[in-house]
């Protein structure tokens, strides 16, 4: 019985970030094309999860890239237009119960693309 991972997202100039919330995943598959996320991992109990999400926008599948950690996989979704914000992840204006703004990172963008691109450099050293 597969269930929804507890997801984090948030907006930024370049990128939108997404946060699936699983602890010590497994068989994590993370699959990013130009309108859609698809992921999919098992946690250490062997419990399924799977999430579906329609973007909002669409987006450079080739230019975005994915890590994981031991409590969460992020994925860095790079737009194809730039510097437009997103109201909401969503294509549909519905919110899951599952997804929620991550408002730790959500910030004004003013002055913002240095801090986003230390950020993607960051991960990307990971």
């Amino acid at each position: 019985d597969r269930q929804h991972a507890k997801t984090l997202w948030y907006d930024r100039p370049r990128y939108v970030f997404l946060e699936f919330c699983v602890e010590d995943s497994r068989d994590v598959k993370v699959v990013i094309e130009d309108h859609r996320v698809v992921f999919s991992c098992k946690n250490a109990d062997g419990v399924e999860f799977y999430n579906e999400i329609n973007l909002y926008g669409r987006v450079n599948s080739k230019d975005s890239q994915d890590k994981r950690s031991d409590r969460s996989i992020t994925c860095f979704i790079r737009k194809w237009k730039e510097k437009v914000a997103w109201p909401r992840i969503t294509k549909e204006n519905i919110k899951p119960a599952w997804l929620s703004m991550d408002f730790d990172n959500w910030r004004d963008w003013e002055g913002d693309e240095e801090v986003e691109r230390a950020m993607v450099e960051e991960y990307a050293e990971v």
